[in-house]
């Protein structure tokens, strides 16, 4: 029977039709569950930092769906209960800080405040002189108070997000091991590569969640209860852009209390203004280097150049969830290059042993085995 060759054989533009048809769906799949992404990622990372304490609370309560679901509410009580009380603290202060910005600019005292500075009125008339400051200021306030309606709309959204996060963290927990098997079956990689490729990705929200975010977080608190005991406004809120940046490798919690300190030693506090600078510099400062060992161990303490790029670019790309996903992905790159560089290196080491073999047979030397080589 006569058989097609060449590009266009019946079987290769099947293949190809299969392939395109896979990629396609695989697209719009990915379409449909982009919206969910941080709920995924979230659920994901919550998923491996809980699993101790399923596993302990599996062991007890031989019901599956009663243990993830307990699990589950044990979460949801440590996560969402501060934060929502963080949340609703932040937007009273920031709406109350709004209130009393345009309260100062419409009354001008600041400026006459600013004037009296020895150190800082000539440098302000000479700005004034070519930027009208205090439009720009009631331009920021005006915005800040515009945002404010955008943040309700999505906060209700936001909401949405955490409900679907732990819906998904109950299915990541009770059927863990189903997902764990259907994942190695996709991937095209040994069992034992595989299991290595998982341990980073594990390593790596290990790191992120009990690492940078917790030390962040305490950093931010530890900002903003000396914020709130030097009398300065809004500690809270600045407490949290504090932990925000502590979040990102090479910026920190320092972009904003070095400001304030600047900001009372012009108002002529010197004594507030040293305490906040050695209470940044040494406590706030140092904790990262003191806790982070504590809370991570040896588990992938990567540069901080990489961890940048990965953090930043994840964050840029994906949203909030890239501070989880950004991290993941370089973790798995690294795996997979280094699964690669142990592949080639085994090659080489039989590409060599069958040189050297045909060489001495060549010579009539006595040939060397060749030993197994494992790919």
């Amino acid at each position: 029977m006569h058989r097609e060759t060449g590009w266009f054989s019946r079987e290769r533009v099947l293949v190809l039709t299969l392939l395109a048809a896979t990629l396609l769906a695989l697209y719009l799949c990915y379409l449909m569950a982009a919206p969910f992404l941080p709920s995924l990622v979230w659920g994901l990372a919550f998923a491996v930092v809980a699993n101790p304490l399923h596993c302990r609370i599996e062991r007890r309560i031989q019901n599956r769906s009663v243990a993830a679901a307990l699990t589950v509410v044990l979460v949801a009580v440590v996560i969402v209960g501060p934060v929502a009380l963080i949340g609703q603290q932040v937007f009273q202060q920031v709406a109350g800080g709004v209130q009393s910005l345009n309260a100062g600019l419409s009354s001008g005292g600041w400026r006459e405040t600013v004037l009296r500075n020895p150190a800082l009125g000539p440098v302000f008339q000479w700005v004034e002189s070519y930027v009208d400051i205090e439009a720009r200021l009631k331009d920021a306030g005006a915005a800040v108070a515009e945002r404010m309606s955008s943040w309700v709309t999505g906060s209700v959204w936001a909401m949405a997000q955490f409900f679907i996060t732990f819906f998904l963290l109950f299915y990541f927990l009770r059927d863990r091991r189903a997902v764990l098997n259907a994942l190695r079956s996709l991937v095209p990689l040994s069992r034992a590569e595989t299991d290595e490729v998982f341990q980073d990705v594990e390593d790596s929200i290990y790191a992120t969640i009990y690492g940078s975010l917790t030390v962040a977080l305490i950093q931010g608190a530890l900002g903003g209860l000396m914020f709130w005991w030097l009398g300065l406004p809004a500690p809270l809120v600045w407490g949290v852009v504090m932990a925000a940046l502590a979040i990102i490798p090479i910026l920190g919690a320092f972009i904003v209390w070095i400001p304030a300190a600047l900001f009372l030693l012009a108002g002529g506090y010197w004594v507030k203004a040293l305490i906040l600078s050695l209470w940044g510099a040494i406590v706030i400062g140092l904790i990262d280097n003191i806790l982070y060992p504590v809370l991570v161990g040896s588990r992938l303490r990567l540069h901080t150049v990489p961890v940048f790029i990965a953090v930043v670019g994840g964050v840029i790309v994906f949203g909030t969830s890239g501070v989880i996903v950004g991290p993941i992905i370089l973790a798995v790159t690294i795996a997979l290059v280094d699964i690669w560089k142990r592949r080639t290196a085994a090659y080489s080491t039989a590409e060599e042993a069958i040189g050297e073999n045909l060489t001495a047979r060549l010579t009539g030397r006595e040939a060397k085995p060749a030993g197994p080589v494992t790919l």
